[in-house]
């Protein structure tokens, strides 16, 4: 008798053991299938990313010079046509950041769009016309809007060392 019981004990054992693993392994797929990113530039992860619209209270309360590291997510807006070596994020539908990438060490696909999340330092700047004038240029903006820009800018920017790009 005690040896059906022990038999028994270790048969549901088992079976309870490989359900769990199973389940396990389920999850582990949807959360892969939730999180499908493609990494470019350092390795980084979604994790403890903040919301644009979060991110934009920081900036709000920066000043030029200021710099912080950080790590968000956002809605792609442009990405440069010539080289991909700049991006423009949505912040929160009135503002928008500057991306460039660390040691001009990657770049961005031509047809990137949708959320990505970026990883590295986020600062303010003062930018001057004739840097404005080049990213006009760089986003195919015609003669009469580059010759338009005639004051330096206060602008978010970001220097990201690692992107992930959602796919679907």
């Amino acid at each position: 008798m005690k040896k059906i019981l022990l038999f028994l004990a270790i048969g549901l054992f088992a079976v309870s053991c490989k359900n769990e693993k199973e389940t396990t392994e389920e999850k582990v797929e949807d959360v892969k299938k939730e999180m499908a990113y493609t990494s470019i530039g350092m390795e980084i992860n979604d994790a403890d990313a903040l919301s644009s619209e979060r991110m934009m209270e920081h900036y709000k309360g920066m000043k030029a010079g200021d710099t912080v590291p950080a790590k968000m997510k956002a809605k792609i807006v442009e990405v440069c046509s010539k080289k991909g070596c700049w991006m423009t994020l949505d912040m929160d539908g009135e503002n928008e950041v500057m991306v460039k990438f660390k040691d001009y060490g990657f770049f961005m696909p031509l047809d990137a769009e949708g959320e990505v999340v970026v990883n590295g330092k986020a600062f303010v700047t003062e930018t001057p016309v004739d840097e404005l004038r080049h990213y006009a240029e760089d986003a195919g903006k015609s003669k009469e809007e580059i010759e338009a820009i005639t004051e330096p800018k206060l602008e978010y920017r970001f220097e990201a060392d690692g992107v992930l790009l959602k796919t679907e």
